[in-house]
């Protein structure tokens, strides 16, 4: 099995929860019952077999918030995968695309660009994402499909037609789950 490269995506205008976040202070760097969502996905992010230090993209506004949640998710956790976290500026927000391709060169480029290059593993900061153990299965079950080739994507069906968000046409199975 491939190594897995988590991408933590960790942008963002903090609008979606004003007045309590902001700009300088998103969502997914507020507890909210509990640990930060950036947190979680880093743990998530960690906890995966044949995981690499996760990639995390950032502003320059956020590196230092970013930074302090990794050491301490890797101090709770006991993964030093988080703690070593790298973290990647954005020098301005561009959208999800840029930020993945950034990722997916920092990735080529820590591998000297070998072809043992990491299955990236894009994910969000802001999302709740429960059970552990579900997500883990459903992560492994996709990188036996992306080794194959494909390109994977997770989604939720959704329940209301939502303007801020796209959605997925699904294609037919190409393997069980």
């Amino acid at each position: 099995m491939k190594a897995v490269q988590p991408v933590i995506l960790c942008g963002g205008s903090g609008t979606r929860l004003w007045p309590l976040s902001r700009g300088l202070y998103p969502k997914q760097f507020m507890a909210l019952g509990g640990d930060t969502l950036f947190a979680q996905a880093l743990a998530r992010a960690v906890a995966l077999k044949n995981s690499l230090p996760p990639l995390v993209i950032c502003n320059n506004e956020h590196r230092f918030l970013a930074a302090a949640i990794a050491q301490e998710q890797g101090k709770i956790s006991g993964r030093e995968e988080a703690a070593k976290a790298r973290i990647l500026l954005e020098p301005i927000g561009r959208n999800t695309a840029p930020a993945i391709a950034l990722a997916a060169l920092a990735a080529l480029e820590d591998t000297g660009g070998q072809d043992d290059d990491p299955c990236l593993l894009v994910l969000s900061s802001d999302h709740i994402i429960s059970p552990q153990q579900a997500f883990a299965d459903a992560v492994a079950a996709a990188i036996a499909g992306a080794e194959a080739g494909n390109l994977l994507v997770f989604g939720v069906a959704p329940t209301r037609a939502e303007t801020g968000f796209g959605y997925i046409q699904q294609g037919k199975e190409i393997a069980p789950g």
